[in-house]
C-alpha cells in the first residue's frame, strides 16, 4: 500500500509540475523570429511570411568566407524556412507576369543588384535552392540605406495600382515594383 500511495504521489505531483510550468516556457524560442507582412493593393492582397535574421555584427553581403550572404550565389531572404509571398490577383513584377499564387522568395545576390526568383517550390527549408521550380526571375537596383539589424519586408510605397517592396537588411535594400493587370 506505500508504494501505490508514494507512486501516486510522484504521479500526481509531475502532473501539477506539467501543468504549472507555462505553455511559453515549453516553447522553443528561435533566433530569426517569425515575421508576416501584408498589404492590400485595390482587392489584391500581398502576404509575405518569413523568419527575420538578425545581423549580430557579422558581415552580410559581400565576396570571399567572410560574408553571411556570398554575392552570386542563391539565398532565400531570411532563414529557417523559405520565405514565402502569396499574391491573391495576377501582377506585373518589374513588368513581367505573375500569376495568382503561393512562390517560395530567392535571391542572387550582386553589389548593385539582385536577380530576384519565384519558385513553385514555396514550403522548402532556405537551403538548398529548389532547383527547375522557378516560376520567373527578375532583376532589381539596390540600394544603401541606414542601418537594419534584422531583415525586413516592407511596402514604402503604395498607391492605387501598384506597389513597391523593400528587403532591407544591414544596409542593402532591394526594392521590386509590382503592378496589378
Amino acid at each position: 500500500m506505500i508504494r501505490s500511495t508514494t507512486l501516486a504521489s510522484a504521479v500526481l505531483s509531475a502532473v501539477m509540475l506539467a501543468i504549472s510550468v507555462p505553455a511559453q516556457a515549453q516553447q522553443i524560442v528561435r533566433a530569426s523570429q517569425r515575421g508576416t507582412v501584408s498589404q492590400t493593393v485595390a482587392s489584391t492582397v500581398f502576404t509575405i511570411t518569413y523568419d527575420r535574421p538578425v545581423a549580430r555584427g557579422r558581415q552580410l553581403f559581400g565576396e570571399g568566407d567572410g560574408f553571411l550572404v556570398k554575392f552570386g550565389r542563391e539565398w532565400t531572404p531570411g532563414a529557417n524556412r523559405a520565405t514565402i509571398l502569396e499574391v491573391t490577383g495576377d501582377v506585373k513584377v518589374e513588368g513581367e507576369s505573375l500569376a495568382a499564387g503561393k512562390y517560395s522568395l530567392w535571391a542572387i545576390p550582386q553589389a548593385d543588384h539582385w536577380t530576384i526568383i519565384f519558385s513553385s517550390a514555396w514550403d522548402v527549408f532556405h537551403i538548398p535552392y529548389p532547383q527547375g521550380r522557378d516560376v520567373l526571375r527578375i532583376r532589381v537596383p539596390v540600394t544603401r540605406a541606414s542601418h537594419m539589424e534584422t531583415l525586413a519586408y516592407y511596402f514604402p510605397v503604395v498607391v492605387t495600382d501598384a506597389a513597391t517592396l523593400n528587403i532591407h537588411w544591414g544596409e542593402t535594400v532591394a526594392q521590386i515594383r509590382f503592378n496589378l493587370n
